[in-house]
């Protein structure tokens, strides 16, 4: 009498099969349901998007995470002001008095200032408008103390930039006629009289080239948009 024969399981094809599977598993790509991670969010609009490229060297921001600005918390004491090594000059010493948060090293404060001047120096060689404007959009974080303390060469820049003002709403301006600072053809603006009326409003629609605006005589407020920073023409 023959014994029924025995087979094994065909262990070697159900490995092969689970191989596979581990495989195609391990290649999914995000568009076939295999990666569970969101896509990457596409970055905003910068400011510098809406200004000319040649002002987005000034129009980026400062990178260091230390304040350049005047401290609003506890600061060190100005006695107390000293680097790990060497020292700071008098210059150093004025700028960095009252910007130092408790707990925070001077020489990073110090550093956020020096990279602001040397933006400034970058951008004023190429294109001054595009420094002053810098300034005056407050794209360079307390611009008056960097210069004064430690870019002095670039006096004239600040100097100028106190003749203009950014975007927005400026009430009782001067009246004269003044220059955009962009070629952005969305920049607009408006003069408006003490009742609201609107006394002057530009650009025409379709107009091309360096925006202006007249500014006439008991004008008692200028509005504008997208039009970065104004300058006297």
């Amino acid at each position: 009498m023959r014994r029924p024969l025995h087979r094994r399981p065909a262990a070697a094809p159900a490995a092969a099969v689970l191989a596979a599977l581990l495989a195609l598993t391990a290649c999914s790509s995000p568009s076939d349901g295999g990666s569970t991670e969101a896509p990457p969010k596409a970055a905003g609009p910068t400011r510098s998007a809406a200004v000319p490229d040649r002002q987005a060297e000034a129009a980026e921001s400062a990178g260091p995470t230390a304040s350049a600005t005047a401290s609003k918390g506890p600061v060190v004491p100005d006695a107390q002001l000293k680097p790990v090594t060497g020292s700071f000059t008098e210059k150093e010493k004025k700028y960095l008095s009252g910007r130092v948060p408790v707990n925070t090293d001077p020489a990073a404060v110090l550093q956020t200032g020096q990279e602001s001047c040397q933006r400034l120096q970058r951008t004023a060689k190429r294109d001054k408008d595009a420094a002053v404007g810098a300034i005056v959009a407050g794209d360079i974080p307390d611009a008056e103390a960097v210069i004064t303390h430690l870019c002095t060469a670039q006096q004239p820049l600040l100097v100028t930039a106190r003749t203009g003002f950014g975007e927005g709403t400026v009430k009782a301006p001067q009246a004269g006629t003044y220059r955009a600072l962009t070629t952005n053809p969305a920049c607009a603006w408006q003069a408006l009289g003490a009742d609201g009326k609107v006394l002057a409003s530009g650009p025409a629609p379709g107009s091309q080239g360096p925006v202006r605006a007249n500014v006439p005589a008991g004008a008692k407020e200028f509005t504008s948009s997208a039009c970065y920073a104004w300058l006297p023409a």
